[in-house]
């Protein structure tokens, strides 16, 4: 423990953008929880290399860090929003899915909702017992198919990215490959139809 507190000191004490990415890093790699809130914090610092760091040092940490994240967020600095949105979405723990599906809808930073649609199809469903399995499942679905349509393409990216995870659920696949023919009928985007058919590919195979 005090070879941690030493390390959060030495990140809260960095004086230059260099030695932050180096204390974050060594942070990170002591997997110890009592770094969660600094590691979080970094979120919020304006340095992308330490927040990624972060990022991954919260997701080897795993499931103890979710409660942290979820209670953090941000809601002023949308890239600090972002990468915990990563974290969450990473860490695919389903405590996840309310804050993962209001961020992939609703939030104004196409970052963040990037980052919610692709956690939306990797939550491990199977952590919760049913029928609030089969409810959260729906509830991914139905947001990754509405904001398939969003004018935004890279977020219509993001949602085929999801829905193609989310196809690994035996239930949903039909729909979604039905979904997935309908983008290809009418989206114009050279590179949403050229995933799309990658994702198609790859849910045929695997089924």
């Amino acid at each position: 423990m005090t070879n941690t507190q030493q390390l959060i000191r030495a990140v809260a004490e960095a004086d230059s953008p260099a030695r932050m990415i180096a204390t974050v890093q060594k942070l990170a790699a002591a997997q110890d929880e009592a770094a969660i809130p600094t590691l979080i914090a970094v979120f919020g610092y304006n340095n992308p290399t330490a927040a990624v760091a972060a990022v991954s040092g919260l997701t080897q940490l795993g499931e103890v860090a979710v409660p942290q994240l979820l209670q953090q967020i941000d809601d002023y600095n949308y890239g600090a929003r972002a990468y915990s949105i990563r974290a969450l979405a990473a860490i695919a723990d389903p405590r996840a899915l309310d804050v993962l599906l209001a961020s992939a809808a609703t939030d104004f930073a196409p970052s963040v909702r990037r980052a919610a649609a692709k956690g939306l199809g990797n939550l491990r469903f199977h952590k919760l017992d049913n029928p609030e399995r089969q409810q959260a499942q729906v509830k991914a679905l139905e947001t990754l198919m509405f904001i398939s349509q969003d004018p935004d393409w890279s977020i219509r990216y993001a949602a085929v990215v999801g829905l193609q995870n989310l196809a690994k659920i035996p239930e949903l696949q039909q729909q979604i490959l039905a979904k997935f023919a309908e983008i290809l009928a009418n989206d114009s985007e050279h590179s949403l139809r050229a995933r799309v058919q990658l994702a198609q590919k790859q849910v045929l195979v695997s089924s």
